[in-house]
């Protein structure tokens, strides 16, 4: 499979999506800081990580798998995102 996940477009829109994140969290409450804000900042980064990490390995099926792991971390963000939005987080 390769090990140049840099030039993977989905890898530096997972790396975009991480660092706006960690702008919106870094105005959350203080006391969110080892809740929602934790864990959404976990979340993201694990998107990019596991495209990249899945990009390195020998084998398509592997490499899908990795996929489908930063989908789900997607959709984790997505709904964490909604509970932010919902406690007045952000709009």
């Amino acid at each position: 499979m390769g090990k140049a996940f840099e030039t993977l477009e989905a890898w530096k829109v997972a790396v975009d999506l991480a660092t706006e994140i960690y702008k919106v969290t870094s105005q959350f409450p203080k006391e969110e800081q080892f809740g929602v804000t934790a864990q959404l900042r976990r979340a993201v980064v694990s998107i990019s990580s596991n495209v990249a990490e899945g990009k390195s390995r020998n084998s398509l099926k592997e490499y899908k798998q990795f996929l489908k792991i930063a989908l789900g971390s997607l959709n984790e963000v997505e709904s964490l995102l909604m509970v932010s939005k919902n406690l007045g987080f952000i709009k």
